[in-house]
């Protein structure tokens, strides 16, 4: 009895420390299924103590003890606050693990012949090789697929922590004009853009030793420096106001050559490593539905900022998923503001060819008459657009006339689906920002 009682206290021992097992959780549990058969044969002789006494059981009971305890610090090592360390050493692990499996199937088949006794078919089934190595197999794959589900979640917190911390160290002065001299493009020589468009070339650099994206705008016709730096100053006194993690932070403008017929301009802003979330969407990169919620949040979060104040609220006026950015952490910023005006500006003037050029995101009433002023709720479809992008990876209305999108959004006030799995919050408000009628679109702020 009293060589039974150490066993019983060391089983306990594995049983509370698989409770708090971080790494190979799968085949930690399977082990201590293992002890626990062993647990009731140890039991089951605890009464004829003549069996105890005899030198070969003896020994037996001997050896057990030093598996147990072997199976009691391994699965104390997965145990601690370095699981993660040693979830990655994973060849030295296997090892231990057939080790001490190994070591328990020799203690099954020893207590066996020494008592000569018939096992019930659950135990027998514990202790079958073949569906041990079953068990076994199915078990690693899936600690595996549990440990590279906890590194990618990981890496991605780390990312998303750097990603704020570089956020706080970015210069929140206002928006101002920048000096030549203050930017470092990079590379410096040749000078090379890692983006061009039909009216400027976009350049990778550093402002204040913070990363920072460079636009040089390629076609400004005759317009002066003086005329660009009294719209700058209106546009930035309203910009300033509207400063948040989810939209793109402007740092100023740069006029190169500014008392020449033909100055050059420079509009430095933050640089996103992963591009426009188009670009992200388009990419083979996975995106789980925890993280597309995350995104859409960004999107409403960035949206909100806009619309909230009560005056001289601001709408974006060209929403598209070109048009968001997204930074190595998945945050999503919105972006485009150099095509942004206030909503009393947009309710003189809507340009006809900007909102034809964008017209899967127009919203039912501004596809009916493209005349008709841009409101808030107007915006609120266009994001209702981004984020079924976002949901689907598609690209909205593809393939579509500008006639059948009318036909479609208008007459048969169509809503493109959902995916069947999409969480059910989020498809509610997908399709709510989606709505025909203006009225029954959620708002972002303001009035």
């Amino acid at each position: 009895m009293e060589s039974i009682e150490p066993i019983l206290s060391i089983v306990k021992g594995i049983y509370d420390h698989v409770e708090g097992v971080k790494a190979n959780e799968k085949r930690s549990r399977r082990i201590c299924e293992r002890v626990k058969a062993l647990e009731k044969i140890i039991r089951s002789i605890q009464t004829p103590k003549k069996v105890l006494e005899t030198e070969n059981v003896k020994n037996i009971i001997k050896d057990l003890t030093v598996t147990l305890n072997a199976t009691k610090n391994l699965l104390e090592k997965h145990a601690d606050s370095n699981w993660m360390k040693r979830a990655i050493k994973k060849g030295y692990y296997e090892e231990e693990f057939n080790h001490v499996n190994d070591r328990l199937n020799d203690a099954f088949q020893a207590l066996s012949l020494a008592l000569n006794i018939e096992h019930e078919d659950t135990i027998c089934k514990v202790f079958d090789k073949v569906n041990q190595k079953m068990e076994d197999e199915e078990d690693k794959k899936k600690d595996e697929e549990e440990l590279l589900d906890k590194m990618t979640s990981l890496h991605n917190d780390v990312a998303e922590i750097l990603s704020l911390l570089k956020t706080q160290k970015m210069p929140y002065d206002k928006i101002r004009k920048i000096k030549l001299s203050e930017l470092k493009f990079i590379p410096d020589f040749p000078k090379k853009p890692f983006m061009t468009t039909e009216s400027a070339e976009v350049f990778m650099g550093e402002f204040q030793g913070f990363p920072v994206a460079i636009k040089k705008y390629l076609k400004t016709g005759q317009v002066s420096s003086s005329e660009v730096e009294t719209i700058f100053k209106k546009e930035t006194d309203t910009m300033n106001r509207f400063q948040s993690p989810n939209i793109l932070r402007l740092f100023g403008i740069c006029i190169i050559n500014e008392n020449s017929p033909q100055p050059e301009f420079l509009v430095v802003m933050e640089y996103c490593e992963k591009g426009s979330l188009r670009q992200v969407l388009d990419s083979d990169c996975e995106l789980s539905w925890t993280r597309k919620a995350r995104m859409c949040l960004d999107v409403a979060q960035g949206i909100y900022r806009l619309h909230q104040a009560e005056q001289n609220f601001k709408v974006h006026g060209s929403i598209s998923s070109h048009k968001l950015l997204v930074d190595e952490a998945y945050r999503v910023k919105l972006g485009g503001f150099e095509l942004s005006k206030t909503e009393t500006s947009l309710q003189r003037s809507v340009k006809k060819n900007a909102l034809e050029s964008t017209l899967c995101y127009g919203a039912p009433e501004m596809l009916d008459n493209l005349n008709k002023k841009f409101t808030k709720e107007c915006e609120i479809y266009s994001i209702g657009i981004v984020l079924w992008e976002i949901a689907t990876r598609k690209k909205p209305f593809e393939g579509l006339k500008e006639d059948l999108i009318y036909q479609k959004v208008w007459t048969e006030k169509y809503q493109e689906p959902l995916p069947t799995d999409c969480p059910e919050n989020l498809q509610q408000m997908i399709i709510a920002c989606r709505a025909h009628e203006p009225f029954d679109r959620p708002s972002a702020g303001g009035n």
